[in-house]
């Protein structure tokens, strides 16, 4: 079919005209009302530390499963326990020119200049989980999570009760977490501090075990190995005390009777243990932190004031709560 150059022109200009209010529209600048999703969702950049462990995946699936039960759009990345790649991911969320960016931090310094960077672009930061060492507190908007001083506190409460009115040295060995993570940092002070005015209580062992239930094992058979009188275990998370158990098993011993068990997060593979006798307490560190994150995410978009430090509900769970306790464990 023969079409004139004038009618052919005038096609191509209208095209034009259409592809350039549809680019308009939906040019991802923080002046969209449609936001950086171009579609009129909030979008939340979230910058996970990794999966190391099963409170970790617990954490992970209560952020998605919330965003989108709030269609909040949710750009996610692991980080696989390394800065580097964290870093990478907010200066990426930076450029997309999401709504808010949240994370929880692999460990608490050296977050100032990609914070700067986030402040620059006018994108608010929230803090999930784990806070950061920084003076600038303008840096972020919020950090809502646990107070892990207070949870190695909680550890040596329980301790400290069950050797009361007792003088024989009670020796301690200690899995850290990830060195540098605000975690291991704090509940090793809470509970070392908690335990000072004790002359009786020696930590005579004290490593990482980052976190993991491989290296929990390793670091156990090592610590039974050069310490054959060990009396408790102090576990800075449930899925280094599951890696002990085993240790301690395998050197024929009995967890949880030759040695105490104490350990911090409350998975359900903990609680079993529990119920089994093999770990003899757990201060609980809630993951699902999900459902609160994205209320604050909406009101931080919406301009509205929130509290700078935002505390999660928490308990402290023995051997003869965790059967009962242990069926309604959604983690």
């Amino acid at each position: 079919m023969h079409v004139s150059r004038r009618k052919l022109f005038a096609v191509v200009a209208a095209a034009g005209l259409v592809t350039s209010g549809l680019a308009a529209c939906g040019d991802g600048t923080k002046d969209d009302e449609a936001g950086a999703g171009g579609d009129g969702k909030i979008v939340l950049g979230f910058a996970q530390v990794g999966a190391e462990s099963g409170w970790r995946t617990a954490n992970t699936k209560s952020i998605q499963d919330s965003a989108k039960a709030e269609g909040i759009e949710l750009q996610f990345t692991d980080a696989q326990q390394k800065q580097e790649n964290q870093i990478k991911s907010i200066r990426g969320f930076i450029q997309q020119k999401v709504d808010v960016i949240a994370f929880s931090p692999v460990v608490n310094t050296g977050w100032d200049p990609v914070l700067k960077e986030a402040k620059a672009a006018g994108i608010p930061v929230i803090l999930t989980d784990r806070a950061v060492d920084s003076t600038d507190t303008s840096l972020y908007v919020t950090f809502i999570g646990s107070d892990f001083i207070v949870e190695g506190q909680r550890a040596a409460d329980w301790l400290i009760k069950q050797y009361e009115g007792k003088t024989e040295q009670v020796n301690i060995v200690e899995l850290q977490g990830s060195p540098g993570a605000a975690p291991a940092i704090d509940r090793k002070k809470g509970f070392g501090d908690a335990i000072a005015a004790n002359p009786n209580f020696k930590i005579i062992a004290s490593q990482t075990g980052e976190f993991t239930r491989a290296k929990g094992k390793e670091v156990m058979t090592a610590f039974l190995q050069s310490n054959p009188d060990i009396d408790v275990l102090y576990a800075h998370n449930d899925d280094m005390a599951l890696g002990a158990i085993q240790a301690i098993e395998e050197a024929g011993k009995k967890p949880g009777v030759d040695i105490k068990i104490i350990s911090i997060d409350g998975v359900k593979d903990a609680f079993q243990a529990m119920a089994d006798g093999k770990i003899n307490v757990v201060v609980e560190c809630n993951p699902l932190l999900g459902p609160q994150l994205m209320e604050l995410v909406k009101k931080v978009k919406a301009g509205e004031t929130v509290e700078k430090r935002i505390l999660t509900e928490e308990g402290v769970f023995t051997q003869d709560q965790a059967a009962a306790a242990l069926p309604s464990r959604e983690y």
